[in-house]
């Protein structure tokens, strides 16, 4: 009998629940539900309608009841550093903070102050963004010390929404590391700068890897859905989960293509060098104790905001062929500057940028989308430059994943740009990975290094070199 897993992906701007199953040695899709995601205004802050989140995910798991399918398993994965504090009776002190909040403006540059940059980069060799966890703890330590005083227990999204499934709590790994809390070498919560910065240590729950199997879902979810299903962890950092789903990753770069840029390589140990902290890199935990050494880019979170901005009267499409239509490179800009994380008016902004730096102001719709596709591959050179400077070595190839994979012109300018072949596929790499971890779990597959194998017979994947693009359907 055919065994179904589901997968529960939720990113910023969309989720969905894909069922997965293995058929003869290819990996078999079947997306159930869908549904948008966006960042609400509620008591002063941007926020995560968590609670609408967790009725999306019953909503598809009711639907594959619907449809006769009950999957033997479950497993969420998220974005990363954002999460919530339970009181002592497991309810809600916060609310679901975005990491788009600027209640962490300042904060960085404090807590550096009370704990050196140079040792926290050693000790967790975790990219300097102003919005990762700890910064996040340290400005509700600020501003509420109170609420903080009362938290019994820290959960990051995804542990969140696996403790209302299973009513287990604890931290998983991959998204944990995401906190700038773990050490990289004991891989678990490093207590000096959790003291340092006056935190409660016992707020933190155990670390668990992927694969691990929290139990069955509660007995009235249960009774509600018609069965029950276990709920197992995948990697619940949605980038830990898309990198698995990499057919080959050997003499590869990856770019993880979606609201933001993850640009790196899969390593078997933390590289917490000057150099890397100077390129401001990052050393994320990964399956089977693995890592993903790379670097956060902006992502296509500016192409969003200015469709938004047009009253999304473009597809995104449609602004693609726009930008083709655009004879020449106009402006760049910046796109990790701080200004672009969550502003007003994104057009506005991009233009302010152009203008402040005497450069020709983009003002068509299609001069603005050629800018971000072009400074976006602009960013994506300049970090494969750094990771080769790093490992001294030259990468054949990128493999992009994940949604923004479909873009044939950014992908064919990361082509032409870094004169490297460029591979595009799967599209649906985090439910990919994501499923590929419950499957090893219940012993379906072997392992990763067998799971990947399976995803390279399974999902057609474009190859771009040199303006030219090529089909090719399974072994690349």
């Amino acid at each position: 009998m055919k065994k179904y897993c589901l997968s529960v992906d939720i990113g910023a701007s969309s989720g969905r629940l894909v069922l997965g199953s293995l058929e003869k040695g290819r990996l078999e899709l079947e997306e159930v539900h869908r549904f948008g995601n966006e960042i609400i205004e509620k008591n002063g802050h941007f926020c995560w309608n968590i609670e609408a989140l967790f009725d999306e995910i019953k909503s598809g798991i009711k639907k594959c009841g619907n449809l006769g399918i009950v999957p033997v398993s479950i497993g969420i994965d998220t974005w990363a550093v954002d999460f919530v504090l339970l009181d002592e009776h497991d309810h809600l002190l916060t609310d679901a903070v975005a990491y788009r909040d600027p209640r962490t403006d300042g904060i960085m540059e404090e807590v550096i102050g009370i704990f050196m940059k140079e040792r926290l980069y050693l000790e967790t060799g975790i990219q300097f963004q102003k919005f990762n966890t700890i910064y996040q703890l340290y400005a509700l330590k600020k501003q509420q010390p109170e609420v903080l005083e009362k938290a019994a227990t820290f959960l990051m999204i995804p542990d969140y929404l696996n403790f209302l499934l299973s009513g287990e709590k604890t931290n998983e790994y991959t998204n944990a590391t995401s906190t700038q809390l773990i050490n990289a070498f004991t891989r678990n919560w490093d207590k000096d700068i959790i003291n340092a910065l006056g935190l409660n240590y016992k707020m933190f729950q155990e670390i668990r890897m992927p694969k691990t199997v929290l139990g069955p879902i509660k007995k009235e979810l249960a009774a509600e859905f018609g069965f029950t299903m276990d709920v197992i962890l995948p990697a619940t950092h949605d980038t830990g989960s898309a990198v698995l789903a990499i057919p080959q990753l050997e003499d590869t770069i990856y770019i993880s293509s979606g609201t933001w840029s993850l640009i790196g390589v899969e390593n078997y140990f933390p590289i917490c060098v000057t150099k890397a902290l100077d390129y401001n890199f990052t050393n994320e935990g990964g399956m089977d104790y693995q890592f993903r050494f790379l670097k956060n880019i902006m992502g296509l979170w500016m192409i969003q905001e200015v469709r938004r901005n047009y009253s999304n009267r473009y597809s995104f499409s449609d602004l693609v062929e726009l930008s083709k239509a655009v004879a020449e490179t106009t402006a760049l800009v910046n796109v990790d500057d701080s200004r672009f994380l969550k502003p007003e008016n994104m057009v506005e902004e991009i233009q302010g940028y152009c203008m402040e730096t005497g450069q020709k102001v983009p003002e068509s719709p299609g001069e603005i989308a050629k800018c971000i596709f072009e400074s976006l591959v602009n960013s994506y050179q300049r970090a494969v430059f750094e990771i080769e400077d790093i490992f001294e070595k030259e990468f054949k190839s990128i493999n992009v994943i994940g949604g923004g994979s479909q873009n044939e012109l950014l992908n064919q300018l990361i082509a032409d740009t870094t004169k490297k072949e460029v591979f595009a596929g799967p599209v649906e790499a985090t439910a990919i990975g994501n499923l590929v971890v419950q499957l090893i779990a219940l012993g379906e597959i072997a392992d990763i290094k067998e799971a990947r194998r399976i995803v390279q017979q399974s999902f057609e994947v474009k190859k771009y070199v040199k303006s030219e693009v090529e089909k090719q359907g399974g072994v690349v």
